[in-house]
């Protein structure tokens, strides 16, 4: 017999996971977009994106289209953030949207970092806990504390309470009047100055609770990091599976002439005419430590060129550079794009696999943002846990949260089994939401197919006539035990079509074998 691969024992050890039901870690749903979010500092890389833009995206939206029948698509964050974001503040908020985004749903790589010698943008943090926030306060010059004060304003509604960042237009109120460029500028000028002063006001007031031992060095680097830093640490330091998502780009430039300010500030940190040391220091360890812990070399594509006087950088000069950097990026991310189609072919042309995989991500997305109703959850946890063999129904007048309460129940009745020698098995079906759960011959094949990979039945078996499928499907109910008891969730039975009698539920038995509990919302 052939030793398995690391591939599939991969991709064994998924399709476990998934045919268990669990909720945690799941794998997207097949997705016919590769889409790429592309991080880095804007001045200095503006080179190397414009070449990728004019040369190498459009060649990868061809290859992407003509290979695999997939979609390319670029997220950039450097071009054409709309002033209404700058305005509220949404701008960082705005790109860790995007990178969830793309992790969610490309195929392949989902994340590109340019790291080079500029730290870059260090934003005001937008929304800072109450606590946290009077403790800045407590610590601050009394001008300080003013100007903190009329520009943090305190939301109660939220838990817990925040103090939030004010649009910039709340004040200063011509800030995006593109009737009035005059005063638009002026109230620009006034604000980057204003931003400046609370930017010194919470590092400073930071630095000195991190000094007294209220601050941990984390909460004190939260009031100082970058964009760049806060994109970096979401897209790879706390990613899953970086190497086949994640690529990063590394450039050195060497001597750099400080002097030519005009160049030399768009390529490094600069504060009153000198290096900014602190800057290059947070850079240094986000890029030489913590992204080269995280992902290998063959991850890592390192670039050394020369400064030039004219521009810094300057794509005559280092055509050569340019070409090998562009041709690079290119079959990087081919290689990829053509990992990850692989990747998805391989369990995605397993239909049971792909239909408990969409039923689990429905439970995610109702369950997700449920709150209360602990006395609903008590009343099925005792059910679960109890000696009841008859099923148990949800009901409720039509529009109250049933299927966000039955979503809740599936996400937490794992934790009802406390013993480290039960397996619980959750078997869930969203009625209607899917086409093999949306009439009665396809959802029992469905099931009885996780049935039989959970508890070692050959699935070959499987009548197609209904009738003896019913049957089937009532004998492997019988297969569950002790260690590994059978929690069935079905939502929304009126989505499942009525033919073949499905709505009379003659096809359950009306008293259920042991360790099987049955929980449906009518």
């Amino acid at each position: 017999m052939p030793e398995l691969t690391s591939t599939d024992a991969q991709e064994t050890e998924l399709m476990r996971h998934i045919f268990y039901g669990n909720l945690h870690n799941l794998p997207s749903l097949a997705s016919k977009i590769v889409r790429i979010f592309t991080s880095s500092t804007f001045t200095d890389t503006s080179m190397e994106r414009n070449s990728l833009m004019q040369h190498t995206y459009p060649k990868l939206k061809e290859y992407c289209r003509e290979k695999h029948g997939l979609e390319f698509q670029v997220v950039d964050m450097r071009w054409g953030v709309r002033d209404e974001a700058t305005d509220d503040h949404k701008t960082t908020e705005l790109c860790m949207q995007e990178i969830d985004n793309c992790q969610r749903v490309s195929v392949g790589p989902n994340f590109v970092v340019f790291l080079a010698q500029k730290y870059g943008y260090r934003p005001l943090p937008t929304k800072i806990e109450e606590a946290e926030f009077r403790n800045i306060l407590s610590v601050s010059s009394p001008d300080d504390a003013r100007l903190l004060s009329l520009w943090y304003k305190l939301d109660s509604n939220n838990i817990p309470s925040l103090f939030c960042l004010q649009p910039v237009s709340s004040i200063f109120t011509n800030f995006t009047n593109k009737a009035h460029p005059r005063l638009m500028e002026e109230d620009q000028s006034q604000w980057w100055e204003t931003m400046g002063k609370l930017n010194r006001a919470v590092r400073v007031a930071a630095l000195e609770l991190l000094n007294t031992g209220v601050f941990s060095a984390f909460d004190n680097h939260r009031y100082n990091w970058s964009v760049t830093e806060q994109e970096v640490v979401r897209g790879i330091l706390n990613a899953k599976d970086q190497v086949d998502h994640t690529l990063a780009f590394f450039r050195h430039i060497e001597n750099i002439n400080i002097g030519l300010l005009r160049h030399s500030m768009k390529f490094i940190d600069i504060v009153s005419k000198q290096v900014d040391e602190e800057a290059q220091r947070m850079l240094s360890d986000l890029r030489d430590v913590r992204v080269t812990a995280v992902l290998p070399e063959s991850s890592i594509i390192r670039y050394t060129v020369q400064w030039t006087d004219e521009d810094g950088l300057n794509k005559n000069f280092h055509a050569e550079y340019l070409q090998n950097f562009i041709e690079t990026f290119y079959t990087r991310l081919i290689e990829l794009i053509d990992r990850g189609v692989g990747q998805q072919k391989g369990l995605a042309s397993n239909r049971a696999y792909t239909e408990i995989l969409q039923q689990l991500h429905v439970v995610n997305n109702f369950s997700q943002d449920f709150q209360g109703r602990t006395d609903v959850l008590e009343r099925v946890h005792n059910y679960v846990q109890g000696s009841s063999k008859q099923p148990l129904v949800l009901w409720g007048e039509g529009g109250c949260g049933k299927s966000s309460m039955l979503a809740k129940i599936v996400s937490e009745s794992n934790s009802w089994f406390s013993s480290k020698q039960c397996t619980p098995i959750r078997l869930v079906r969203f009625l209607g939401t899917t086409p093999d759960s949306s009439s009665i011959g396809p959802l029992l094949r469905s099931v009885c197919q996780q049935i039989s990979y959970l508890y070692d039945v050959l699935d070959n078996a499987i009548p197609t006539e209904l009738s003896q499928l019913i049957n089937h499907f009532k004998r492997l109910l019988e297969k569950a035990t002790a260690d590994k008891p059978l929690n069935i969730f079905f939502d929304s039975l009126d989505q499942l079509s009525s033919a073949d009698g499905a709505h009379s539920m003659s096809w359950l038995p009306p008293i259920l074998p042991n360790h099987v509990k049955f929980v449906r919302k009518k």
